[in-house]
């Protein structure tokens, strides 16, 4: 069967599942392998359950017309999620970096959203699975779509792009994330930078933080750049008015808009809402209207979510942490005014030869100010001789944290997502 004659049967049944605990009725299952699943001997189930088709490519033991047998599942599913790609005329905006991926893609999609139909990202769907699942669920009616992309090894963005085919893009910035895969910081941009070449090669136009020498330097050549930042060399510039309890940011130059009152924890994420408002301006969205849908932003799953509870405060920030994320957040942390200050911290991953430095570091970082208490949790912190608390996994902080009596106190918390430190507040 051709891509074609696939893209016909997905026309008539325009809704595609790989886990058949979520299948509904008129669903094409793609049968999907991994290190520790087969889905293939899933198929006869799904389609048992209601499944229009089940793709496939181990073919079973008993014909069923319902059944389409190809070479290689995933490839299939990326194929087809490049063809129906290439039925939009619309702009396609890929967004990656090493911090802020998702809030931004959160962000520009609520501006997008206030002007145009705009699809994007669920979840965290941001990977090789995730992000054809993301484009096969852009509607008919789509006037936009914004596609995240995760990455934690090279030509891993440009594989992503072969399909989403962007006409815009964002790299929110080049951090100390997935040192393992990438090898070095310059791996880390050369990864990233795969979207920038991308768009260089296909007349695009990229959203670029002016304010890092290093985006500057890797968006040359591109067809249109578009500058957000804090100087006026920036098309869009802006500044942090106030960072605490939540971020306010002044328009200095570029929109009609007085203050934006966000509900986002930190003034690291004053880069998410200037691309934000970038994006909308670009797109010619009214400035009250940006306004509002960045106001009216809600963080969610553990990524700088301000939580009051039992008479404490909690930044909880969990979803994820590298070294530049953790440092951002210690330092906005140490920044607040309050009298009892708590880090839970949980180890970071995905760093290679260079984690147990990186763990040292933000151990020197913590000891260059006052805290009521530190509890480091899990990886190479367990490693390091320091004066702080320290707990195996989140488990056993929760239970130290439940034998307090906390009261009036402000805590972080936060570390990778393999160290699932929002149990601590379960």
């Amino acid at each position: 069967m051709t891509i074609e004659e696939l893209y016909d049967i997905y026309r008539k049944y325009p809704s595609v599942q790989t886990d058949t605990r979520k299948l509904q009725a008129g669903d094409i299952f793609f049968a999907l392998k991994g290190p520790n699943f087969n889905g293939n001997q899933f198929a006869e189930a799904a389609l048992a359950a209601g499944s229009a088709y089940a793709v496939v490519d181990e073919a079973p033991a008993n014909a069923d017309s319902r059944i389409i047998v190809v070479e290689d599942v995933l490839t299939t599913l990326q194929q087809l999620a490049k063809y129906h790609r290439q039925q939009f005329d619309i702009p396609f905006i890929a967004i990656t970096g090493s911090n802020g991926k998702t809030t931004t893609k959160e962000l520009v999609h609520a501006v997008l959203s206030a002007g145009y139909k705009t699809y994007t990202t669920q979840g965290n769907l941001n990977n090789h699975i995730g992000i054809p699942l993301t484009i096969l669920s852009v509607k008919s009616d789509a006037e936009m779509a914004v596609i995240e992309m995760g990455a934690n090894h090279l030509r891993e963005i440009a594989s992503y792009c072969e399909y989403t085919l962007p006409t815009h893009g964002i790299i929110t910035n080049c951090g100390k994330a997935h040192l393992e895969g990438f090898g070095s910081i310059e791996g880390v941009r050369k990864g990233k930078g795969e979207l920038y070449d991308f768009l260089r090669a296909h007349d695009g136009t990229a959203f670029v933080m002016w304010d890092y020498d290093y985006l500057q330097s890797m968006s040359k050549g591109i067809g249109r750049v578009i500058k957000y930042g804090t100087s006026a060399a920036a098309d869009i510039s802006g500044t942090v008015e106030q960072s605490e309890p939540f971020l306010t940011v002044a328009i200095t130059k570029g929109a009609e808009l007085p203050v934006i009152k966000t509900q986002l924890v930190g003034a690291y994420n004053l880069p998410n809402v200037l691309v934000a408002v970038t994006a909308g301006k670009f797109f010619k969205v009214p400035d009250e209207k940006i306004k509002s849908a960045i106001e009216n932003y809600t963080p969610s799953n553990s990524r700088s979510q301000l939580i009051e509870k039992n008479g404490n405060k909690f930044i909880l920030d969990a979803y994820n942490a590298n070294p530049t994320s953790m440092k951002a957040a210690i330092e906005n942390f140490a920044g607040i005014q309050a009298s009892n200050k708590v880090l839970m911290l949980g180890g970071m991953a995905e760093l290679g030869q260079e984690s147990l430095q990186e763990h040292e570091a933000i151990i020197e970082l913590i000891k260059q100010h006052h805290w009521k208490a530190v509890v480091l949790v899990g990886g190479d912190f367990l490693k390091i001789d320091h004066p702080f608390i320290t707990m195996n996994n989140s488990a056993e902080a929760a239970s130290w944290f439940q034998d307090q009596s906390f009261n009036d106190t402000y805590f972080l918390i936060k570390g990778s997502r393999s160290m699932q430190m929002e149990k601590v507040l379960a």
